[in-house]
């Protein structure tokens, strides 16, 4: 039996639920991932029962914020990183763009974070844009052969981990894109001494990891050493959030 179709949202319904995401990702930029959901109705000038009425609750909010983040600022990145000729250029364009929305949106990571909302799905579309650029590059001959996808999701954990030990609105970060960019030249390569091994995934209060894919478009969840020890070192408000 067929089902119905849900009907499009009203116009003033639309606009609503863009002031609620744009008001929380103000809002979590000026206060913090505990931002309380009244504040970000009250930004938005809506009500809090309209608030619940879009977004049932905090990870629902969340997701919206998370998905207008990469359909913003990360997606233009991806699509001019596959136009560019240079396949180099065009995959430091696309890291470059994630660490740069990782960087401006760091309270949110860390509110998603803490809501469990990271999960393989909300990396997928990410790491699925940079295979071709890399399998590009390696064809190019300016990606070395070995990389494989598991390694980039790891080198994306560390770049993202980098954020927390500076302040990230400085641009530093910008130093180890550069440093691993070369090292994954193959004029820089030497033979790696092992395969790529299974990625982890630690469980809360479990010393023993199982296997996982990294939650997080940016960041991978979960790949930092101190994540269950609390906030990291340096001046990275907020924790850590990879």
């Amino acid at each position: 039996m067929p089902t119905e179709s849900p009907k499009p949202l009203r116009a003033d319904a639309v606009r609503n639920i863009e002031k609620i995401v744009r008001a929380a990702r103000d809002v979590y930029a000026e206060q913090g991932p505990d931002a309380g959901l009244d504040e970000i109705a009250r930004r938005a000038g809506v009500g809090i029962a309209t608030l619940f009425r879009r977004f049932p609750d905090k990870a629902a909010l969340l997701r919206a914020v998370l998905e207008q983040q990469f359909t913003h600022e990360v997606l233009p990145a991806i699509e001019r990183g596959l136009d560019d000729e240079d396949p180099r250029r065009g995959l430091s364009v696309v890291i470059e763009a994630a660490l740069t929305s990782a960087a401006d949106e760091h309270h949110v990571l860390t509110a998603a974070r803490n809501a469990g909302i990271f999960t393989a799905e909300t990396s997928a579309r990410f790491f699925d844009a940079l295979d071709p650029l890399v399998v590009r590059g390696q064809q190019a001959g300016v990606i070395r052969e070995d990389l494989v996808p598991d390694d980039l999701k790891r080198i994306m954990g560390m770049l993202v981990s980098v954020l927390w030990t500076m302040d990230p609105a400085e641009g530093g970060w910008r130093r180890y894109v550069t440093l691993v960019l070369d090292g994954l030249t193959p004029a820089a390569a030497s033979p790696l001494p092992n395969p790529a091994p299974p990625l982890l995934r630690r469980q809360p209060n479990q010393g023993r990891p199982r296997p996982a894919c990294p939650a997080g478009p940016i960041p991978p969840d979960r790949l930092d050493p101190e994540h269950e020890s609390g906030p990291g070192p340096g001046p990275g408000p907020g924790g850590l959030s990879a």
